[in-house]
């Protein structure tokens, strides 16, 4: 069952999030604003997660978004909330540090 699991909640290949902006993915942090003012990820947009569902229809459906929070948690629900929209190139990026590190 466990490994059952980890099949289905782990992606089968690490996601390139270095080569995903290099061919034009949009980075959206959903931290709320003061967090976002604390530092962010150059080049990213701040749409905090309790304004996503109102401004979701002003994203295009066929970019690709790598979302980022603190930790992962929040970005996960925004991808989740992105992809029942319709969004199919939606990644979770997990905490923002971590994730520019990734892209660094």
């Amino acid at each position: 069952m466990l490994e059952f699991l980890k099949k289905v909640f782990t992606p089968s290949e690490p996601i390139d999030f270095k080569e995903l902006i290099s061919n034009g993915a949009q980075i959206i942090d959903v931290r709320t604003t003061g967090e976002y003012r604390g530092g962010h990820i150059k080049r990213s947009k701040n749409i905090p997660l309790q304004e996503l569902s109102g401004k979701i229809d002003s994203l295009n459906k066929h970019k690709t978004y790598i979302l980022c929070c603190a930790s992962g948690g929040r970005s996960g629900s925004a991808r989740r909330m992105m992809s029942s929209a319709g969004f199919e190139n939606v990644h979770n990026g997990g905490g923002w540090m971590q994730l520019q590190n990734k892209i660094s």
